[in-house]
């Protein structure tokens, strides 16, 4: 590229040369897109998301069906990944548990996100009698451990679905809670928060129009690493019968269900584990790269 005049450029390299000006957001898939661990992560979790949307296609039985003469066999022509107790196909309830992991993981974090969002915005915002109160709640959140706050609110609750979705929602709004607080009390002294309110622009405009936007990104990051943990508490909870209930198929509850058949037939346990673990891992590699590739901080 040939050297052009500075005073009508934007942007120069090191060399003096003009360089092509790219928005924050193109920029920041740019830099994804460079980080082959990171696009290998990205094809799994689609991967695991296409067998959730589409397990009713894909899946090879009935995930329900017991078929008792065909209980415990080992991985075969017919059965891929062997069989159950109960003569039900493995490969089959760990495509249906995926739909279970997923959405607990999803809809937990929208719901702890929502919470979150807005009282950290209110905290954050207006400060005094408000932020005093709600920062006193996250501290007395924050004071349980986690797994022990989740048995807890399910034992509260019931086993079930829905109220695994409510008890990892109220497990995890403080953390987004904390982050929209600090961000807020940053932004609401800028230029252009204060140049709103000057032309008459009400406090939820200026929140919600001004504010909120530019953390964004940062909340995004925040729930591509809040899932992985979800599933790991919707995985413990169901290990010890407080999750999802059979007959539905839940990774958790069939290493739960498999540890009495461990000792000769660890092909029941090894497949569900296997499922949590490339699930998890996938998401933390993806949410860390993410998080690298919107946190201007952390550019090279």
């Amino acid at each position: 590229m040939a050297p052009v005049d500075k005073d009508s450029a934007g942007l120069f390299g090191p060399d003096g040369l003009a360089v092509e000006s790219r928005g924050f957001f193109a920029d920041s898939v740019l830099r994804l897109c460079a980080n082959r661990l990171v696009i290998l992560a990205a094809v799994v979790l689609a991967i695991l998301a296409a067998l959730a949307l589409f397990a009713p296609f894909i899946s090879p039985y009935d995930p329900m069906k017991q078929t008792l003469a065909d209980s415990l066999h080992g991985p075969g022509a017919k059965h891929l990944l062997g069989t159950d107790e109960l003569g039900r196909d493995i490969l089959s309830r760990i495509i249906y548990g995926a739909r279970i992991s997923l959405s607990v993981g999803l809809v937990s974090q929208l719901i702890a996100c929502s919470i979150g969002v807005l009282l950290g915005a209110i905290a954050g915002f207006y400060g005094g009698f408000a932020d005093t109160l709600i920062s006193r709640t996250m501290e007395i959140f924050a004071a349980f451990p986690e797994l022990l706050f989740a048995i807890a609110i399910m034992f509260v609750l019931g086993p079930g679905v829905i109220n695994v979705f409510i008890a990892l929602g109220l497990l995890s709004w403080t953390h987004y809670a904390r982050l929209v607080r600090g961000q807020v009390m940053l932004l609401r002294e800028m230029e252009y928060a204060q140049a709103c309110r000057v032309c008459g622009g009400s406090n939820a405009r200026v929140i919600i129009r001004h504010l909120l936007p530019n953390c964004f990104s940062t909340i995004i990051v925040l729930v591509t690493l809040g899932i992985p943990g979800a599933i790991l508490t919707e995985a413990s909870l169901s290990y010890i019968g407080l999750g999802v209930q059979p007959p539905m198929a839940s990774w958790g509850q069939m290493i739960s269900t498999a540890q009495q058949y461990v000792s000769f037939y660890p092909y029941y346990s090894v497949a569900p584990g296997l499922a949590i673990v490339i699930t998890v891992l996938a998401f933390n590699i993806f949410g860390d790269g993410l998080r690298d590739a919107l946190d201007p901080r952390l550019r090279r």
